[in-house]
């Protein structure tokens, strides 16, 4: 015998009820909205699907306050509602995390090489950062728009010669250096994505987030996300 949608999507439900109330530690009864209201502001999963879990709980009043029978209800959720609610509990429960989605070998340059060795690797790879260190130290991130930037700079000085300038040379012509943040490779999609969001609503670029064991930034480089790399897997 299948079971029907509207089990499927209670079962879910319930599940998302428990996992919330784990979230903010509470031991007695609280209305869903209001849980929603308080999971939020520490988990990015039930955030990010706020506005989908403050509809089920309207389908659910509907479902099990409208039920004329045990073998009946009155409202039968769609496939893909309850392929949603269903997705949504397994991600509060085991949130997809950075290091599983992109951890990868990262390509990294020394500040000491060269401008055109960046922009071989920029042409070749498509990147829109790069890596420089120093000594196996992390100095910061060579972006495409910083090297635009220097170029336009000289070119508005009238310091175009054919010498060619390093890395390093290019970073400390950026203004704005600070615009990527460490991140452990355990930390989930959802929050890494709110790294982005919050950095538009401060106002504070940020370019990447930078994946290393711990989130140390003398740790080894295991991926690098972008704004665009979270845009593709939504």
């Amino acid at each position: 015998m299948s079971i029907r949608n509207s089990e499927r999507f209670l079962t879910a439900y319930n599940r998302i009820e428990k996992s919330m109330e784990k979230t903010i530690g509470l031991s007695g009864y609280m209305p869903f909205f209001k849980l929603i209201d308080r999971a939020k502001k520490v988990n990015a999963v039930v955030k990010k699907f706020e506005d989908d879990l403050r509809e089920y709980a309207g389908l659910r009043n509907a479902i099990v306050h409208h039920r004329t029978e045990i073998e009946y209800a009155i409202a039968e959720p769609h496939d893909d509602i309850v392929e949603l609610i269903e997705y949504i509990d397994r991600e509060l429960s085991k949130p997809k995390t950075v290091g599983e989605i992109f951890q990868r070998k990262v390509h990294s340059l020394r500040s000491s090489d060269t401008l055109d060795k960046g922009l071989k690797l920029i042409l070749e790879k498509r990147f829109n950062q790069i890596p420089i260190y120093e000594d196996r130290k992390f100095i910061g991130l060579i972006t495409t728009e910083g090297i635009t930037y220097w170029l336009a700079d000289q070119y508005a000085k009238g310091n175009i010669s054919r010498e060619i300038p390093t890395l390093l040379d290019i970073y400390r012509h950026e203004n704005k250096k600070n615009t990527y943040r460490f991140i452990n490779k355990g930390l989930s999609v959802y929050e890494a994505e709110e790294y982005f969001k919050e950095s538009v609503v401060r106002g504070k670029r940020l370019d990447a987030l930078l994946i290393t064991e711990n989130g140390l930034i003398e740790e080894k480089l295991l991926g690098i996300i972008t704004p665009l790399d979270l845009i593709k897997i939504d």
